[in-house]
């Protein structure tokens, strides 16, 4: 195996630690030009779908590749930042926020990143690019509270894939989830809290999450029990009953069955019920994207008001909120114990000079 060419190095500079947020992806452009590529490699990774590999390059490539990426450019048009993609705006920003906030927690020599599993940028062109910083530990922080095997494994599939062509591989830890974790927990309150200041309180809260395949939780899968715990561990830092809320699934795909209950039938049901005021809120996302903005605030605001519901609100998800990016850098700290010492300037030169009396290339 040719191994990658290693950057140049010369002894005596820092050692640096990395961390590199990392979420789903996105299209470069809200256009079925730009999806299709997207789709292409989101759909075609065997953690997203898990069909026999033959039924579904026929599937996907004979019929969702030449429909679906016109209809989702149309979805992806009507969220569109002036900046960009919503979910690569915001995770950009959430990766220059803690940066700042690290740096004043930690004199450690540190180097703050962001990549997407799909799309750009790509997770083995920021690793690249960590390395030649003279990144000698990564931490990898998927930005999905909740672990999936169809989310937060591909995120590792494709890191240690890439650290097998390295020569020099970095130290690596990873952040598998933090579903139950206290800042997390007390930000997503603090944003709903803040968001009913403003607007009033429902009659119910609809705590919606990603949806996954049934079986993917009968094959031991956790994720659907994490989400059940994020969504109680809210619901008692806001102070509700049981009545008061529920869980629900979304983004169903396919015909296979699902858990559930389902978001689009949960809100159906609520409408019929002619519940005055809904607000949904999207906990196992801690940055807006097409999913949330489309789907949720506006195909849920549809089906819940076809049926005949009342008001409708969507509550934004934590995005660039100052407690959520102190929270996300308590998380990072507590993972980097044990790697935040501070270089000597002493100690470093020391070490280049030794290296000199060796004849060592500088």
């Amino acid at each position: 195996m040719a191994y990658q060419t290693e950057p140049e190095f010369t002894h005596g500079t820092p050692q640096k630690t990395g961390i590199l947020l990392v979420n789903l992806g996105t299209p470069d452009a809200p256009t079925a030009q730009a999806v299709r590529p997207y789709l292409k490699q989101f759909l075609g990774d065997p953690r997203v779908v898990e069909i026999p590999k033959a039924i579904w390059w026929l599937i996907l490539n004979g019929i969702i590749l030449n429909v679906r990426p016109k209809k989702s450019a149309a979805k992806y048009a009507s969220v569109w930042l002036d900046e960009g993609s919503p979910l690569g705006v915001y995770t950009a920003k959430q990766a220059m926020l803690l940066k700042g906030y690290l740096g004043e927690r930690t004199r450690a020599p540190l180097v703050v990143d962001y990549a997407m599993t799909y799309g750009s940028p790509s997770i083995p062109d920021v690793l690249r690019r960590l390395k030649q910083q003279n990144c000698q530990r990564i931490l990898i922080v998927p930005m999905y509270p909740q672990y999936a095997a169809s989310a937060t494994a591909p995120v590792f599939d494709q890191v240690f894939s890439e650290l097998q062509q390295m020569r020099n591989m970095p130290a690596l830890r990873t952040i598998k989830n933090f579903h139950d974790d206290k800042g997390y927990i007390g930000a997503l309150a603090a944003n709903v809290d803040d968001y009913w200041m403003k607007h009033g309180r429902p009659e119910k809260l609809v705590m919606s999450f990603h949806g996954v395949p049934q079986y993917t939780l009968d094959k031991g899968d956790p994720y659907h029990c994490e989400c059940h715990k994020t969504g109680r561990l809210l619901a008692e830092a806001l102070g509700l009953k049981p009545e008061q809320y529920t869980v629900s699934f979304q983004s169903r795909f396919g015909r296979a069955e699902w858990i559930k209950p389902y978001t689009t039938a949960t809100l159906k049901e609520l409408g019929k019920q002619k519940i005055r005021r809904v607000d949904v809120v999207c906990p196992g996302f801690v940055a807006d994207c097409l999913e949330t903005l489309e789907e949720i605030a506006m195909e849920g605001r549809e089906d819940f008001q076809h049926a005949g519901g009342g008001e409708y609100h969507y509550i934004p998800c934590l995005n660039d909120r100052n407690d959520w990016i102190h929270a996300l850098t308590d998380l990072v700290m507590n993972n980097l114990q044990g790697w935040l010492s501070v270089p000597d300037a002493t100690e470093l030169e020391q070490g280049r000079l030794r290296a000199l009396a060796m004849g060592t290339k500088q």
